[in-house]
């Protein structure tokens, strides 16, 4: 019996060596890398170059393309590019015109002294996050067609490990590029930093390397593109009195915009609303609590280098182990016994740092709490983009995953913003205790959902029903 409880173990691991976690490991590198060179490490140049800090904070509203990609989603799910959709694909065609469209945005910043020429390096970081954002749409797409629900955790995890170290890259390896030939900090050069964007617009070399040499996902079945194509004729017959162009434009649109969003309804109906109550509530424990975290090791007396060496060593390590171990024990037990760990392990971890409000700044508490926050967070992610990608209809991959990511941070983000006045209202101890409680919901959720719904991850034949997976 051990025997076999350590092969299966050995064979839930080797789900790392299979080829699309590993490709998801390079791509998520690549959709990683641009998202702080136009927000943190954009800050950081323009104040050395003697932007005013009003206009950095304006300017780092180019970042919103992340939160808006929902938007043109649709045309990303639907529309297939001419010649490269050809050659490459649905999927790829668009992933290579996001990262050249990246790494074009990057090359022309580095070239840009801002200095001299502020709204050329602005109308640059636009173009970088709105292709960065289009990536992110492909990326997240290609994934979801790659795989079932338990494949979905181990790409997810691969995923996440090269978005974390590609965000330590264009943060920490820029500012290390540019102190390499900076002659003197007390006065701004371009040349430094010129040459970190320009390595940067580099380093997505191995990501559009990985989307030349990856397959394409499969295709939807030919019988329900002929629906759609039938539901178009069919738009466009009942508006007969427009124009026929106009009428099979809107009838495009109808399918692209409308029908992701109807389709989402009539899989799940009433379950729907559970769906998007669990979606919209599993992250608010960690988020509500997130946002007011560094303020909170500021206020207990650590030192900035005693909060950036532990937050970015062995929280971003142990977010990397957190994710790896949610994958393994997704493809081990399942996405929502997993799904509802995570969810209790984030909730707990808020406990410990109502503890450390009460015990003081002492550093070897402050390692264990992020790093079990950390952990518990790597796997919660983990599990919930595998039950996220487990819930789009193959047809609308794009759209349907870009609304839910975006309903889950809507209610914590919003909650969070009022971390602060509560914080001062009843104190450190009991809002990270409050935050815990926020988690109990999400929990008996999790139960409602895994004992009442099925995920029809595609609209084609079979339902992949989660029995085997309840609580």
């Amino acid at each position: 019996m051990p025997i076999r409880v350590s092969r299966s173990w050995i064979n839930a691991l080797g789900i790392y060596l299979r080829p699309r976690p590993i490709t998801l490991l390079f791509l998520g590198f690549s959709s990683g890398l641009p998202l702080l060179l136009v927000f943190s490490s954009l800050s950081f140049w323009l104040r050395e170059a003697g932007i005013e800090r009003s206009s950095i904070g304006f300017i780092s509203w180019v970042a919103l393309a992340y939160a808006f990609k929902w938007v043109w989603a649709p045309l990303v799910d639907r529309l297939s590019l001419p010649l490269l959709g050809g050659w490459l694909g649905r999927r790829r065609s668009w992933m290579l015109l996001a990262q050249i469209g990246v790494a074009a945005g990057l090359l022309a910043l580095a070239a840009n002294d801002p200095a001299q020429n502020l709204h050329f390096s602005v109308l640059m970081a636009v173009l970088v996050a709105f292709c960065s954002a289009t990536q992110d749409i492909t990326v997240d797409a290609y994934r979801i067609e790659s795989g079932d629900e338990r494949m979905q955790a181990a790409m997810a995890a691969t995923y996440m490990v090269g978005y974390r170290l590609a965000m330590i890259t264009s943060t920490a390896g820029v500012l290390a590029i540019a102190a390499l030939i900076d002659t003197s900090e007390a006065t701004y050069e371009h040349a430094p930093w010129m040459l970190a964007y320009t390595v940067m617009a580099l380093l997505m070399i191995p990501g559009i390397l990985t989307t030349l040499l990856s397959p394409e996902p499969p295709a939807p079945p030919r019988d329900e593109m002929n629906a759609q194509l039938a539901q178009i004729e069919s738009w466009s017959q009942r508006n007969a009195h427009l124009p026929e162009r106009l009428a099979r434009i809107a009838g495009w649109f109808y399918i692209a915009l409308i029908c992701p969003f109807a389709d989402f309804i009539r899989r799940y109906r009433w379950q729907a609303v559970l769906i998007l109550a669990l979606i919209g509530s599993y992250r608010i424990a960690d988020i509500v609590m997130g946002v007011i975290a560094n303020v909170f090791y500021v206020d207990l007396g650590f030192t900035k280098a005693e909060i950036a060496a532990v937050t970015k060593v062995f929280g971003v390590i142990m977010t990397l182990i957190g994710a790896l171990a949610g994958g393994v024990l997704v493809e081990r037990f399942g996405v929502m016994k997993i799904l509802f760990a995570g969810a209790l392990m984030a909730a707990a971890t808020n406990l410990l740092f109502a503890l450390m409000a009460l015990s003081g700044p002492q550093v070897e508490l402050l390692i264990s709490v992020v790093s079990l926050d950390n952990f518990s967070a790597g796997i919660a992610t983990a599990a919930f983009v595998a039950y996220l990608s487990a819930l789009t209809n193959i047809q609308y991959s794009a759209t349907q995953y870009a609304l839910f990511s975006s309903v889950m941070l809507l209610l914590p983000k919003f909650l969070g913003g009022f971390s602060g006045v509560a914080v001062d209202s009843i104190g450190y101890p009991m809002f990270f205790t409050g935050t815990a409680v926020l988690g109990v919901p999400v929990l008996i959720l999790i139960v409602i959902a895994a004992r009442t719904t099925h995920i029809h991850h595609s609209s084609t034949a079979k339902d992949t029903a989660l029995q085997d997976n309840k609580l």
